[in-house]
């Protein structure tokens, strides 16, 4: 059985084609978990997290997983919200970037998070996915 939003949407939020909030706003529960794809059909991984921007209430962040096998080995990655695009026909995400270019990516794994509120480090992710980044 294929894993996506619709399929983890436990409310009924996108239950009726003709109305509700999707895809202009989307519940988060509802999106972990999503693929997330290149535009040449390579799956890069899955959605972990969101990391959200308290001060601005914005998702900064959505944690990608990438690699491994059965959730060992994974190694994260924090891609840029705006790096990331809705694929409501697949019903995942789109990420313009190659899969083996992911393996330069600054990653890093579930037991050593960098400080992604120093700007150094936003800048360096931002630079690598190509997106601009409005500093603190």
């Amino acid at each position: 059985m294929q894993s996506n939003y619709v399929t983890r949407d436990k409310l009924g939020i996108y239950a009726n084609a003709n109305g509700g909030p999707g895809p202009a706003l989307m519940g988060a529960d509802t999106l972990m978990g999503n693929d997330v794809y290149n535009k040449d059909g390579e799956d890069l991984g899955d959605i972990k997290e969101f990391m959200i921007d308290m001060a601005t209430g914005r998702i900064a962040y959505a944690v990608l997983s990438f690699g491994g096998v059965l959730g060992m080995g994974d190694k994260l990655f924090a891609v840029p919200w705006s790096a990331l695009t809705l694929d409501t026909e697949n019903k995942r995400f789109t990420l313009n970037a190659l899969k083996e270019a992911l393996k330069d990516a600054p990653g890093f794994d579930k037991d050593h998070w960098p400080s992604m509120a120093d700007d150094t480090w936003a800048t360096g992710v931002h630079k690598f996915y190509g997106t601009k980044y409005i500093g603190s």
